[in-house]
């Protein structure tokens, strides 16, 4: 994966349609986001009925072929457990298997499998130990919406063996307001001191940053942390949209640019209007990148347009786990 461009932060989305066992739960203002996000795909909101697994998967490759991207890693979303183990089916808005996104990475050299595993289930390091030799390059979760508290000790051998295998983190930090919260503390960067202590590469999805007007801004905790933790990044993934963006040319600092990574948290819509509010970027500018009609490339020109390098969208392919000789699944 030398020298390759990847976008590093960019969700399947399934219903169940491929067979795989996923499934879609929309409600209020979760279903009207969903709707909009498909139809800014060029997709229908009845399609969240119909075979959304394959046309999503289908529109997303062909937008990582018209984009000056190499791969994206497509990460799966795991489901919400308890802290022993047991399945909470009546929390959480979608489920992704694994061996979704890891036959979609077989398939397709332009999607980099990024699993999803909650470290209290019951074969969680089974499932790790399967999931890595299917050629898994990260493991994403979302803490405050999963319901994982990083810094519990009983997941301290989970870590250690993710350091091991070379496997890193991506964990959501920050608000969120996209899939539902269960623990709204969980997204304090700070309970990602356990992983790092273990050795894990860690990657703070949207370096920390609130989402709404009344989440805590956490930016600072993890600037702070990236001074105590060689083996911490962050990923600027939806930091172009309206709620997100406070912070994203803080993310140029001298200090603080060698640890970014490049993700676009594709479908998340992207509209650089508050770059143009904030005066960071001219009127021509907004006009030129938000008339792209492929939403991979318009978010990253928007983050090229603001002084972002090449380098911050192939760093990440130096801490991404080799892919191994892929099985079947």
């Amino acid at each position: 994966m030398a020298g390759q461009k990847i976008d590093m932060h960019v969700h399947m989305v399934a219903n169940g349609s491929s067979g795989t066992g996923g499934w879609i739960r929309l409600k209020g203002w979760h279903r009207v986001l969903a709707g909009f996000m498909v139809r800014q795909l060029g997709l229908h909101p009845r399609i969240l009925e119909g075979d959304l697994d394959g046309s999503y998967a289908e529109r997303l490759l062909e937008l990582v072929r018209s984009s000056s991207f190499d791969s994206v890693v497509l990460l799966a979303h795991e489901r919400v457990h308890d802290p022993d183990g047991t399945v909470r089916e009546d929390l959480g808005s979608m489920y992704v298997p694994n061996d979704l996104v890891l036959r979609l990475a077989r398939e397709h050299p332009e999607f980099l499998a990024g699993v999803s595993i909650h470290p209290a289930r019951p074969d969680a390091m089974a499932e790790l130990e399967r999931c890595v030799g299917a050629g898994a390059v990260l493991m994403k979760c979302l803490p405050n919406c999963q319901n994982i508290d990083c810094s519990d000790r009983r997941y301290q051998p989970f870590w250690e063996r993710m350091a091991e295998l070379g496997l890193p983190l991506l964990a959501h930090t920050g608000g969120e307001h996209t899939v539902p919260i269960v623990n709204a503390a969980l997204a304090d960067p700070k309970k990602l001191r356990l992983p790092l202590e273990c050795g894990v590469t860690v990657i703070a999805a949207h370096c920390a940053t609130k989402s709404g007007a009344f989440d805590p801004d956490y930016f600072s905790d993890w600037i702070s942390m990236l001074r105590e933790f060689p083996n911490l990044y962050g990923d600027i993934s939806a930091m172009v949209s309206l709620n997100r963006c406070g912070h994203l040319r803080d993310c140029l600092n001298p200090d603080v640019a060698g640890r970014i990574l490049h993700g676009s948290d594709f479908p998340v819509p992207v509209f650089g209007h508050r770059l143009r509010m904030q005066r960071w970027i001219d009127w021509k500018t907004l006009r030129r990148v938000q008339a792209i009609e492929n939403a991979l490339e318009r978010d990253w020109q928007f983050k090229v347009a603001l002084g972002f390098s090449e380098e911050t969208r192939m760093r990440v392919a130096g801490l991404l786990r080799a892919r191994e000789q892929l099985c079947a699944i």
